[in-house]
């Protein structure tokens, strides 16, 4: 295999960073992917390198994005937490006090703070959903509207994967009136110059990586990604699968899927501009006059709400409001405050805020790993290192 040419800067004390970058395309199956620091606010890190297609046709560039999963939804958890900052939305009010239609089938007492920590019992929807119903957000609060919870609320945690997005999305857009989407680009990523969008343009397609599918499990590796339980009503399946076959990459990489505002799983975006939202939220949670969160407030999204073998996925998972955060099964790095989230195939995000380190890898190859993948600890052992 010929060697990746590895772009962009690494200040020279971190220089074991670009090492590790360049060893995950050597021998950990990288095909494209970016890799973004910041400490305090200022860019230390900003590497890229191999190509943005499975054919290798295309070299993933400075400007190339990527679909980055599930961290779209520290994304979402970003504009709601800016809400409930501002008072607009009460952390412990009933979800249906802003979305009326909500309080059907026994949901009346969920609280906005369920929602966040994967405790409100709605991970999925019952019903078959159409084929295309992720890309319709009035088709997907309308079910989520009539839903029963699948657990008495607040009593357990279970990641809603797709659903997290609709429920914080339908809240905000309650309240303010604006889509996440659109509340997202001119609240927060307008004004720091985040490129990073839910609900992509049309014009950024040509910029966009092509995800590729996950490579084949390592025999024995901890906390590969379970497989769904053949039973195709069961809670777990649904959650992940209704409507069937809509993560398919073919709906993944579609200009349809791009264009939606599916809060949880389709943000696109690149390290360097992950890294910078994080890295705001790690020194206090301004930047350049610019302010995301009040320190209160990110306090509050960093302490534990939800902790323990998730409902869902069956593994140890723990939440603060929105936010993974860093736990024995998954460390983002060594210290103990670091919130942020992942996303499926090993995308991550996150804020330190004892070093104020703002982190972000994105990449296109998937991996295999639920919790954190071996690329990305690569790298956070050679940036703690560094420090």
């Amino acid at each position: 295999m010929s060697i990746v040419r590895i772009e962009g800067k690494c200040d020279p004390a971190f220089a074991r960073v670009r090492e590790a970058f360049a060893e995950n395309f050597a021998s950990r199956g990288e095909v494209g992917a970016a890799v973004a620091v910041t400490i305090d606010g200022a860019a230390v890190i900003d590497l890229w390198g191999g190509h943005a297609d499975r054919h290798r046709t295309r070299p993933w560039t400075r400007d190339t994005i990527v679909n980055v999963y599930s961290a779209t939804k520290g994304v979402a958890a970003a504009c709601l937490n800016r809400m409930i900052d501002q008072g607009r939305v009460d952390l412990d009010a009933p979800v249906a006090r802003y979305w009326p239609e909500f309080a059907h089938a026994g949901k009346e007492g969920i609280v906005v703070r369920w929602l966040l920590s994967h405790r409100a019992g709605l991970p999925a929807i019952g019903q078959p959903l159409p084929a295309d119903a992720l890309l319709h957000w009035d088709v997907m609060t309308a079910a989520l509207a009539e839903q029963q919870p699948w657990w008495e609320p607040g009593t357990r945690h279970g990641y809603h994967a797709l659903t997290f997005g609709y429920l914080v999305g339908e809240v905000l857009r309650r309240v303010d009136g604006r889509s996440i989407g659109a509340y997202w680009r001119e609240e927060i990523a307008g004004p720091l110059g985040l490129d990073l969008h839910i609900g992509l343009d049309q014009r950024h397609d040509a910029r966009c990586a092509e995800v590729i599918a996950p490579m084949p499990p390592v025999p024995g590796a901890p906390h590969a990604v379970p497989s769904i339980t053949p039973d195709p009503d069961s809670m777990a399946a649904k959650a992940m699968n209704n409507p069937r076959g809509s993560m398919r990459l073919s709906s993944v990489n579609s200009r349809a899927w791009r264009g939606a505002e599916i809060p949880a799983a389709n943000g696109h975006t690149n390290a360097r501009a992950l890294a910078r939202l994080y890295g705001a939220l790690a020194r206090g949670g301004e930047l350049e006059g610019v302010r995301v969160l009040s320190p209160n407030q990110i306090a509050r999204c960093r302490t534990i709400e939800s902790d323990g073998i998730d409902a869902v996925v069956g593994v140890p998972m723990r939440f603060g409001l929105g936010f993974r955060l860093t736990q024995p099964a998954a460390r983002y790095g060594p210290n103990p405050h670091t919130f942020g989230h992942t996303g499926a195939g090993g995308s991550l995000g996150f804020a330190d805020p004892d070093a104020k380190v703002g982190f972000a890898y994105t990449m296109n190859q998937m991996g295999s790993h639920i919790l954190i993948d071996p690329r990305v600890v690569a790298l956070l052992e050679a940036l703690y290192a560094s420090m």
